[in-house]
């Protein structure tokens, strides 16, 4: 294993760790479940600091999520392939929001690793747009019989559904999509 799989491989034992200890877990704990000793984990890195570094960067990365969208059969109902790519996105929002999180309860801010610069907001733009760019995928089979462009729906869409937490709680995924797809209008009612 190359040194780059190992570090890998040792973020990716940590990141479900990280979530639920948080910042608390010890590398003791992350050795074990990535089956490996201890001392490995720094071999790996320099220190606890630069392995949380790691885990942030690995959990602000979406390109397992946009592999996931990728992998949505286009045959499957507008609201299926829908609600799969909610599911997988909001999964992304949740694990990305703890491991910030439990990072961020360390006193950690992004000191090291991830930084606040021009090219990180670079970076953040670049993932963004690829990820409309899915979305638009998922649409495009739909096209014309969606009343506006997939390029805007895209968007409505991705907005809903990082907005979906509410003043009155989390909007499931099912309701989220029906409101997108069918409006907040009950047809047999009318509206006034």
């Amino acid at each position: 294993m190359s040194p780059d799989e190992g570090r890998e491989m040792i973020v990716a034992a940590a990141l479900p760790l990280l979530v639920e200890h948080g910042a608390a877990v010890s590398t003791q704990q992350i050795a074990k479940a990535a089956g490996i000793g201890e001392a490995t984990i720094f071999r790996a890195f320099a220190d606890k600091d630069e392995l949380l570094d790691a885990c942030m960067a690995a959990a602000l990365r979406n390109d397992h999520v946009l592999a996931e969208l990728d992998a949505v059969p286009l045959d499957q109902p507008l609201a299926a392939r829908l609600t799969e790519a909610a599911t997988t996105l909001h999964a992304y929002l949740e694990r990305m929001g703890a491991v910030i999180g439990a990072v961020h309860a360390a006193g950690r801010r992004g000191e090291r690793g991830v930084p606040r610069d021009r090219t990180a907001t670079g970076d953040r733009a670049d993932a963004t747009e690829h990820t409309r760019q899915a979305v638009i995928r998922l649409l495009e089979p739909d096209r014309a019989a969606l009343r506006l462009p997939v390029e805007n729906l895209a968007v409505v869409f991705l907005g809903m559904l990082f907005g979906r937490r509410g003043l009155g709680g989390e909007i499931p995924t099912e309701t989220l999509v029906d409101v997108f797809l069918h409006g907040v209008v009950d047809g047999r009612a009318g509206a006034r």
